[in-house]
């Protein structure tokens, strides 16, 4: 994903030549206003269905009209459609025309008004009121929305005056306007803990906070790694999407089954000597047996911590089916004041 920037005058160019020299991304026109350092499009309307469907952000130099009949035949969805801004060709306004909350357009229309020292004419009503959008929120903080009809119901929520809850095992600062700490419905979780450990309506937001330690026999199905440390993490009532890596000592590098796991989890894997496994800070229970093997007393919850930067282990080490696991949590805090 990118940014990208049109325009159909010769105005026009110069500005989103000036906007994307600031914000980065490249200039697209007609070959007769093509300048230095933009390039060119033969089909204005298959150059933006390219882009809309790469998921990039674009900025239109022109009317809002032109936009609106470029993107209407790519429209999908609020939550996956790309940022769409207009800017006119005399730099006075920068309109969000689409995506702007959970696409961020809000956010980078700011950004543009302040480059060219215009107005941003935002709309949507949680803005114009002066309320939080935990949508836009979570966006900027990369915490996936899955459930949208919760995300809806708070933001009905804090726009009638009502209280939102709010609760999570990380530190925090200052919540916003309308959001008051504990178990309310509607309200909202930041965790590493699953759904179904929250009220029905809660709006779980996952942060990419486990590190998942593995250890494993030779010659096991790749299967069996996924379906024990998948299952060991719901009985332990842990979120799938929380885990951002897997860990291991680098003699499990080619690894099949830890391959497969991460493939299905996207995320990567971390792999450590045996030399960095053994400074790890932490209580581990470690076998001299292992340690003659491997040059390492333990490997799953060492190498977890590891990855973890040190955060403390919330499952010790754990083995079945020959296969050993631990998950270690790294720091994490919630921040409610989003940079622009």
């Amino acid at each position: 994903m990118s940014l990208v920037l049109t325009a159909f005058t010769q105005r026009g160019t110069a500005l989103a030549c000036r906007i994307s020299s600031a914000l980065g991304g490249q200039v697209c026109t007609l070959p007769k206003f093509r300048r230095e350092g933009t390039e060119t499009y033969t089909s204005f309307s298959q150059w933006t269905a390219a882009h809309f469907a790469a998921g990039d952000d674009i900025i239109f130099v022109s009317a809002v009209g032109i936009a609106v009949r470029a993107i209407a035949p790519n429209l999908q969805d609020k939550f996956i459609d790309p940022a769409i801004l207009v800017v006119d060709e005399a730099g006075q306004f920068v309109v969000p025309v689409l995506s702007g909350h959970v696409g961020g357009a809000n956010r980078l229309a700011r950004q543009v008004a302040q480059i060219i020292g215009a107005t941003a004419v935002i709309s949507t009503a949680t803005d114009v009121n002066g309320r939080f959008a935990v949508d836009e929120w979570a966006a900027a903080q990369g915490l996936p929305i899955s459930d949208r009809a919760a995300a809806k119901t708070i933001s009905a929520a804090l726009l009638a005056g009502e209280p939102v809850g709010f609760t999570s095992e990380f530190s925090h600062d200052s919540l916003p306007e309308g959001v008051t700490e504990g178990t309310l419905t509607p309200g909202f979780a930041v965790t590493c803990r699953a759904d179904d450990v929250f009220p029905a309506g809660t709006l779980v937001l996952h942060p990419r906070a486990l590190a998942v330690g593995i250890g494993c026999k030779k010659s096991l199905p790749p299967e069996r790694v996924t379906e024990t440390v998948t299952d060991l993490l719901r009985r332990q009532g842990l979120a799938l999407e929380s885990v951002f890596c897997l860990a291991s000592i680098d003699l499990k590098r080619e690894d099949a089954g830890i391959r497969r796991l991460a493939e299905r989890l996207d995320v990567p894997c971390r792999f450590y000597t045996a030399e960095e496994l053994a400074v790890a800070a932490g209580n581990f229970s470690g076998s001299d047996f292992v340690r003659s093997v491997i040059g390492v007393d333990s490997v799953c919850d060492r190498a977890a911590c590891l990855a973890a930067e040190g955060g403390p282990l919330l499952v010790e080490k754990t083995a079945r089916d020959g296969v050993t696991v631990a998950v270690a949590q790294r720091g994490y805090f919630v921040r409610f004041e989003v940079e622009e």
